[in-house]
């Protein structure tokens, strides 16, 4: 485990001390805790523009198993009561052929937390290794030479160290920062996990077994970090709640813009997009699955098909109504002609 983080420990520690020496050259003090803290919400920021492409693929794995929700109710609704190998089989097939449909994953959504723990644990191994660097017992890591260990580890803010911790400190000021720390590390957690479900999941999708389980772990992750977090350092605790901070302003983002269909942020959408005097979202889609409906096939053209022309030869043998064929003289003359001596031995019988 120590060989498989060592690489991210030395990038983890470049981060910080290029963003230490950033804030140094626009007037912070080197040896400010308030420069190492800012530090590690650089961390934050580049770890999580990296990250962006996964938390697109977060949020449509999310949306897309809420909308498949109904489909998985009816299949667990099909084999209730059978508990034998062979319909457990069969409904955990039917369930991932669902999946696959609609190209959904029910691990895709965790992609973002899991790849974001290594960069966690690397985070608090540089910030444990400080004292080691900074008293020559342990070699540096990376930028973090063993001067700026020893500036990092002799750095507070609100007179706590960063790599100190609620359980390895007898400080006052440690004991407070760290629990202001882990409530607001906890409350993001709840508030951004609540405004994913609350508002981004149709009435649907907060039904069944898997919307309780989730409803569980709003309440149950919190206090999971809320216990745990007395063991973390203070640039830990930073390190998290800031990360929490740019995942609920980017969720917030999302689904203010791209909100789950029938949830009741699309509702807010489209209130808003009416008071704009433009259509709702799901006029749109109507409209533009209307006009696919119509689209001509390929190799089909678009232009009116004109009536064909008929030869001169056939056009004036054709007679209008009320109008002779012919001119006077030639063959069209006598056909009037006769036409006319037609007319008035009828007239005169």
């Amino acid at each position: 485990m120590t060989e498989i983080l060592k690489p991210l420990e030395v990038v983890v520690a470049w981060i910080m001390v290029t963003f230490h020496g950033l804030l140094t050259d626009i007037g912070l003090p080197a040896e400010s805790g308030w420069t190492w803290a800012l530090s590690i919400v650089g961390l934050v920021v580049v770890i999580r523009i990296l990250l962006i492409p996964l938390f697109v693929k977060q949020i449509k794995a999310s949306r897309g198993l809420q909308l498949v929700q109904p489909e998985i109710r009816k299949i667990q609704q099909k084999y209730k009561g059978k508990n034998d190998q062979a319909s457990r089989q069969a409904m955990t097939q039917e369930t991932m052929a669902v999946y696959r449909e609609h190209g959904t994953n029910p691990f895709a959504s965790c992609l973002p937390i899991l790849l974001q723990a290594p960069i966690f644990f690397s985070l608090f191994r540089v910030l444990n290794g400080l004292k080691g660097i900074a008293d020559g017992s342990k070699d540096p890591i990376g930028a973090m030479t063993q001067t700026l260990a020893s500036q990092a580890e002799q750095s507070t803010l609100f007179g706590a160290k960063l790599s100190s911790t609620f359980l390895g400190s007898d400080e006052l000021s440690v004991k407070i920062l760290t629990v202001v720390l882990i409530i607001l590390m906890s409350a993001s957690t709840f508030t951004s996990q609540r405004q994913l479900m609350m508002k981004n999941m149709p009435p649907s999708a907060l039904e069944g077994p898997m919307a309780q389980q989730q409803k569980v772990l709003l309440y149950v992750l919190p206090l999971i970090f809320a216990v745990s977090g007395v063991n973390f350092p203070i640039g830990v605790l930073i390190y998290w709640f800031t990360t929490n901070m740019w995942s609920m302003g980017q969720q917030f983002y999302t689904i203010r813009r791209m909100p789950a269909p029938g949830s009741l942020a699309e509702k807010a959408l489209n209130e808003r997009r009416a008071k704009r005097g433009k259509p709702a979202v799901g006029a749109e889609l109507k409209s533009s699955s209307t006009d696919a409906e119509t689209e001509p096939a390929e190799g089909e053209s678009r232009q009116r098909v004109q009536p064909k022309r008929q030869p001169k030869s056939k056009r004036s043998g054709q007679q209008r109504p009320g109008k002779p064929t012919g001119s006077s003289g030639g063959a069209g003359g006598g056909s009037a002609g006769d036409s006319a001596g037609d007319s008035a031995g009828a007239n005169s019988a």
